[in-house]
């Protein structure tokens, strides 16, 4: 038995349907140009009528077997050349709709294409290259120029240019040299790196992102479960008309052009083709959606939370003064420093740097019976001491006046800094202010955000109450809430939900992960080796780039309103080739290619959310 695929089914079956047409002109229905038209329905409609055998074993009546019923009651009523056309017709559409949906795809084949295929290590005093998946934790993997990096990893020796655009989405290529880390799936445009294997396998970077990309095609928005639904009970009910119309008509020719021509087609396919469309445009700018329900709830937000460092600001805060009392600062810092290693805050991480910094190297030492208090600070001995380090609400949790320092505090924090207090049982030691720049396209983020609809922007942050006021001023948010432990973060949530309706959160995705999984859709920046951001947020924001903020939501709001223009469009091909059909103007070849070029005009529009970027960019400039 001879077996063809698709473009081969088409293209047969256009030369069958071809020269049947000629034959019917010339001869008309003679016994050749029937067996000619009974052949084009076989080797175009095989494959309809197995689809439909198979989906009926599992009860499910679709868009096959109406097709299927239609041609085999054309062929009964000897309407020969209607079973040819449409069969054909059908199966054409088939191939051109699979042929544009592996084009919308194109954005996430590419990002796969990036995969790393050979891994270059270190073994046995040799150099042996083997699959990215054999590479061991620890290994020396090196990179040559144009080669993939097939691991996360240190740099450990060697200089390079790197292309981040599979894990950031930015093209331009980033100099990476000893001490820095790299990705899995980045390239090296120049030089070489030493690396050693931190990530290898399926636990990279890359290898996360593309799982998600994959998982996000098959998390279904509402209007596509929606949409499926419908069509499950909307084609039984046709058949069902068709029967109704045949008894009422005895016109079996009517009853048959309403099974081929109320195939919803155009309206199954047109959400998932546009989410399809959106994610992998998505995945090509750096920024990863958890699914055609994320993008849907991203594109309805009307208000934004965000959390101050390291998402409004750059997180990297440093040390710009050091006050202290019976104390040097070299050794207050120090001190501080030893306890401050223990915690992942930025301001800790600020401490330990400027120690480092002025000590002229690592701190030696080591704390004893740390104790991170979350929204306050930390406590820990040190040489039989106990030390605290934190806010104020740490020292008056202690019961310890410290009113005397108000007014410093105060005037420090009207300057946009972050004042930590260190002290002993014996009293306060010192004060460590700290400042964190805010992003530099902040402000105009907040702007652009404001211009595409999102009504309110709040800040939420853990820092003292002038210090938020000064970023919230200088960004123009509408409000910010300070001082805030985790558990805070999530009420206010909360009440700005019920007074703002659908609300996002957006931060680092380290110390926001209560905050970003309690909000109606989390927003995190970060991606490149945060695991918390990556399983914590909805939408990920690879490379820490807010920027991408915008291009997100903007992206959001085109792929709603693609599946909107989509939806209408298909009910209303639908509704007027109805209204054809009852009103006999409209016959069932007609009907099926103008069904098959509404299936058709729906993939086309959604193939534009493609293009998304390149065409808003192009109207900026």
């Amino acid at each position: 038995m001879l077996k063809w695929n698709q473009k081969q089914t088409v293209q047969i079956s256009a030369l069958l349907i071809a020269v049947s047409f000629v034959l019917m002109k010339w001869l008309g229905n003679e016994p050749v140009t029937i067996a000619l038209m009974l052949t084009t329905s076989a080797v175009a409609g095989v494959s309809i009528f197995k689809k439909a055998i198979a989906a009926l074993r599992y009860r499910i009546i679709g868009i096959d077997t109406l097709v299927t019923l239609a041609v085999i009651g054309a062929i009964a009523i000897g309407e020969y050349w209607e079973a040819a056309a449409v069969t054909f017709l059908f199966t054409l559409g088939n191939y051109l709709e699979a042929r544009t949906l592996e084009r919308t795809r194109s954005s996430i084949r590419a990002l796969m294409d990036l995969a790393p295929d050979i891994a270059r290590v270190r073994r046995d005093g040799g150099e042996t290259v083997v699959s990215p998946e054999e590479v061991r934790l620890g290994e020396v993997v090196i990179v040559k120029p144009g080669e993939k990096i097939p691991v996360d990893g240190t740099v450990i020796e060697g200089n390079a240019y790197v292309n981040q655009a599979a894990v950031t989405g930015e093209a331009l290529p980033l100099s990476r040299k000893a001490g820095e880390m790299v990705f899995s799936g980045t390239i090296i445009e120049s030089g070489y790196l030493l690396v050693s294997a931190e990530r290898v396998g399926n636990n990279t970077t890359f290898a996360r992102i593309m799982h998600l990309v994959e998982e996000a095609q098959d998390n279904k928005a509402k209007a596509q479960k929606f949409l499926e639904s419908f069509a499950r009970y909307y084609t039984p009910a046709i058949m069902l008309l068709a029967a109704l119309l045949l008894i009422v008509t005895r016109d079996v020719h009517l009853a048959l052009t309403i099974l081929v021509i109320s195939c919803p087609g155009a309206l199954v396919i047109s959400t998932p083709i546009s989410i399809v469309a959106g994610i992998g445009n998505g995945a090509k700018h750096g920024i990863l959606f958890k699914g055609g329900e994320v993008m849907e709830k991203l594109g309805a937000v009307r208000a934004i939370a965000f959390d101050k460092t390291g998402t409004l600001t750059e997180g990297k805060p440093t040390v710009t003064k050091v006050t202290t009392y019976g104390i040097d600062e070299l050794t207050l810092l120090r001190h501080t420093a030893i306890g401050e290693a223990y915690s992942e805050h930025p301001l800790a991480a600020a401490i330990v740097a400027e120690a480092r910094l002025r000590n002229g190297g690592p701190i030696q030492g080591m704390a004893e019976q740390v104790r991170i208090i979350t929204g306050q600070g930390i406590s820990f001995l040190y040489q039989g001491r106990a030390y605290y380090v934190g806010n104020r609400k740490l020292f008056a949790h202690k019961g310890w006046n410290t009113e005397e320092y108000e007014a410093y505090l105060q005037s420090e924090e009207q300057q946009g800094q972050t004042v930590i207090m260190v002290g002993t049982e014996a009293g306060i030691l010192g004060m460590i202010s700290i400042a964190d720049t805010v992003r530099s396209g902040a402000a105009k983020l907040v702007t652009r955000l404001r211009a595409q609809g999102i009504s309110n922007m709040t800040m939420l942050t853990g820092d003292n109450g002038r210090a938020a006021q000064a970023i919230a001023g200088t960004t123009g948010l509408d409000a910010c809430y300070s001082e805030l432990l985790p558990e805070d973060k999530v009420h206010i949530l909360k009440r700005l939900a019920h007074r703002h309706g659908s609300i996002a959160m957006v931060g680092d995705g380290v110390n926001d992960a209560p905050a970003l999984a309690s909000a109606d859709l989390g927003i995190a920046i970060g991606g490149a080796g945060k695991d918390v951001a990556m399983e914590t947020a909805d939408v990920v924001l690879m490379g820490g780039d807010i920027d991408k903020l915008s291009y997100a939501v903007g992206l959001s709001r085109a792929a709603a309103r693609n599946i909107k223009q989509n939806i209408s469009f298909a009910l209303l091909v639908v509704g007027l080739l109805l209204t054809g059909v009852l009103l006999q103007t409209v016959d069932m070849s007609i009907g099926m290619l103008i069904h098959e070029g509404s299936v058709l005009l729906v993939i086309l529009n959604a193939m534009r959310l493609s293009r998304y970027g390149r065409i808003t960019n192009k109207r900026e400039t």
